[in-house]
């Protein structure tokens, strides 16, 4: 095992001048027989004379993938410091500066990003398959035993506890918020955040005969079409047109959906007409596909006159399209990738290898940046990236993937935890929509649970006024915890 290294800092953090030290760090986690089976290398940020450490919150983050390193929210908008992204990446793509996070949350909590075997410098033992950590259960215990053996190694067991998790993130975070509340010794959640949430992705992507997919998938639609100009925005703001299309969304067009070829021509006529009012794809197409139009085809359509196809993860943003490479039949790839590519707003992502090879380096001084795995986890014996292997739970078409059941488990066990979901507006991955049936559908106690939407698009925190709203609400939902 590697020793941890740890630099000392000070920042400005909400207006608060604070110390802090930067800890890179290995632990291994155990499998079951106690032999270790995993290297979990994280980095955590702890600030220095802030009273009893056992009273000050912990926030546990991850990114999704399903396995990827906590890169992007690491150095994109929860580290001490970020990526400098501009407001108008289409204007600027050559390159973006590393600036210090006033947006850090390092004034009300201590911050330790996760990083799963085979991703940043995490590795599986000497003679462990790395795939055996490619399932939602796996991946789940994993960072779960990582969590506690933190806490016990830092004397932080009474701390308050706090899970974000991105994208698959938040499916990740969802099942270890049950597993450590269900320990004999439970681990004090005290809050569950879902970044850009996927826990219903399993009902709410898009599948031909899926008709709630088009249903939750409009109000997204919509946000983008108006951004673009694409439907009439006189008089009408851009919370208008989502509330109007999500009521839509609801009624008429569920309903219609599920009428199927049963509905009067008419009737379909005049949905179409709606349809197209809502999201700037003619009405003829809309009929001529049943009203059905998927998020692929939109992003394709909306734009299709300028020779443009939008970003799957960010509506706002266009490019020209690209030749998709050909998919394995039956690989994950192959089930989402949809019909087109741009290359357009890879700037975000592209930004974050150098980034974090420089954080690591100058700011941490771990003296091997070269070794961190970012975006790439390694693929089976078999060549198989984990995505293609990964198990989600379910054995047959008649099986479930609860994994909003797990966050209603663990908030029975802990009833002060609460939830909180944020979703970028112009994501065409996991919308608003999906957001909001996940609420509904979840059995969650509604007084415990908060919505927010931002600007953005999958990561929101890339647009700096939406950092700032992200980190606000974030800042509020850790100090509003009940006092015990």
């Amino acid at each position: 095992m590697r020793e941890p290294v740890t630099t000392f800092h000070e920042g400005v953090f909400n207006g608060r001048r604070l110390r802090y030290a930067a800890t890179v760090r290995e632990a291994a986690v155990p499998r079951e027989g106690g032999e270790p089976g995993a290297y979990v290398v994280s980095t955590q940020y702890v600030a220095a004379g802030q009273g009893d450490p056992a009273d000050r919150p912990v926030i546990f983050a991850c990114n999704g993938g399903p396995i990827v390193a906590a890169t992007p929210l690491h150095m994109g908008g929860l580290g001490p410091r970020r990526i400098a992204y501009p407001d108008d990446l289409a204007a600027d793509v050559s390159g973006f500066p590393i600036v210090d996070n006033e947006y850090c949350l390092l004034d009300v909590a201590d911050l330790v990003f996760f990083d799963p075997a085979g991703t940043g410098f995490s590795r599986v033992a000497e003679g462990v398959d790395p795939a055996t950590y490619y399932g939602v259960d796996a991946d789940a215990r994993q960072m779960a035993t990582w969590i506690e053996g933190w806490l016990r190694d830092h004397d932080r067991s009474a701390s308050p506890v706090y899970l974000v998790g991105e994208s698959y993130g938040s499916i990740r975070v969802a099942v270890v918020s049950e597993l450590l509340t269900a320990l004999a010794e439970p681990v004090h959640v005290e809050g569950v955040v879902l970044v850009s949430q996927a826990t219903n992705i399993i009902e709410t992507c898009w599948r031909p005969a899926n008709i709630l997919s088009y249903a939750v998938s409009l109000p997204t639609l919509t946000a983008i079409a108006w951004y673009h100009g694409k439907i009439d925005r006189a008089g009408r703001t851009l919370d208008d047109v989502i509330t109007e299309s999500s009521h839509f969304a609801d009624t008429e067009y569920l309903s219609g959906l599920f009428q199927g070829d049963d509905l009067p021509a008419g009737e379909r006529d005049r949905l179409a007409e709606r349809l197209a009012s809502l999201t700037g794809i003619p009405a003829s197409r809309w009929a001529e596909r049943n009203l059905r139009l998927s998020k692929h085809d939109f992003r394709a359509e909306l734009l299709a006159a300028e020779g443009l196809v939008l970003y799957m993860y960010d509506g706002r943003y266009a490019g020209p399209p690209a030749v998709p490479e050909p998919a394995v039949e039956g690989s994950f790839s192959a089930r989402v990738g949809g019909p087109v590519n741009p290359t357009g707003v890879s700037a975000i992502v592209d930004a974050l290898e150098p980034a974090i090879a420089t954080h690591l380096k100058d700011f941490l001084e771990t003296g091997r940046p070269g070794d961190y795995r970012g975006m790439e986890p390694p693929a089976d014996a078999e060549g198989r990236a984990p995505a293609d292997v990964w198990r989600w739970g379910a054995t047959s078409p008649f099986g479930d993937w609860p994994y909003m059941d797990s966050i209603a488990r663990a908030m029975t066990r802990a009833p002060a935890m609460r939830l909180l979901i944020c979703t970028g507006l112009f994501d065409l991955t996991t919308t608003i929509g999906a957001a909001r049936h996940a609420v509904r559908q979840s059995a969650w106690p509604r007084e415990r649970v908060r919505t927010a939407a931002y600007a953005g698009g999958h990561m929101m925190y890339s647009v700096e006024a939406s950092l700032r709203e992200l980190s606000g609400d974030l800042r509020d939902f850790v100090k509003s915890a009940p006092v015990t």
